[in-house]
């Protein structure tokens, strides 16, 4: 009994083990800690994709055009559908971009014979998810209710026969590690360019009307798939 005592007394004063027990102790601690900065950075670099993605495709959209004699830019459906793609090919492959997110082009004009008033004109969209435009849908402003697009008291405005190319882009965050770790959610990003050419706002056109180009309409939910095989 003695001898057990004194082995005893001597276990309660070793340390040798003390410091692999704090670390036991701290490990669930600083690994819950370093997840989530791992996936809060991720969040940062994907929300920072989308916000270049919609400013691209505003650019793009903006540019496109082919003169014609009557001396105005002319727009085809084909011309929009590669700058939709453009997404996809900024986004990458493995970000599946357009399987879990949705981009909606707008195109914001004066209406005809009027001084300022402001309406879409059209829209083309591309992408699975479900996901309304914020600002407007195609003919919304022709009875003088709107005053622009974009957030209340800051509506970007289009002039007299020039167009804003104005994008929404909307994406479902897919975590790194785990949703236990971010509650992102649909990361979301706007963008707008005038257009640079004097441009044909008539409509956009089919370059082989007997062969017509796919229609972005936002009545789908398609990928890119669905549009470049």
């Amino acid at each position: 009994m003695t001898g057990f005592l004194r082995s005893f007394r001597r276990l309660l004063c070793h340390r040798s083990g003390v410091a692999m027990t704090e670390f036991a102790l701290s490990a669930p601690l600083l690994m819950t800690a370093g997840l989530w900065g791992v996936e809060t950075a991720n969040q940062a670099i994907v929300q920072m994709r989308i916000n270049q993605i919609a400013v691209l495709i505003a650019d793009n959209a903006s540019r496109v055009g082919e003169n014609s004699l009557l001396g105005k830019a002319e727009i085809y459906e084909s011309d929009i559908n590669d700058v939709l793609y453009g997404a996809h090919v900024q986004g990458g492959d493995a970000f599946e971009f357009y399987d879990h997110g949705r981009v909606i082009l707008s195109s914001l004009e004066v209406v005809p014979d009027t001084e300022n008033q402001q309406y879409i004109h059209w829209q083309r969209c591309m992408g699975q998810l479900h996901q309304l435009s914020t600002y407007g849908h195609a003919g919304d402003g022709l009875d003088g209710s709107l005053a622009g697009m974009g957030p209340p008291g800051e509506e970007i405005v289009a002039f007299d026969d020039e167009a804003v190319m104005f994008v929404e882009v909307a994406y479902v965050y897919q975590p790194l590690i785990s949703s236990a770790f971010t509650s992102a959610g649909t990361l979301k990003a706007t963008a707008a360019f005038n257009v640079r050419e004097n441009r044909d706002l008539t409509d956009i056109h089919q370059r082989d009307p007997a062969d017509p180009d796919p229609i972005a309409s936002c009545d789908k939910y398609e990928g890119v798939a669905d549009y470049y095989q």
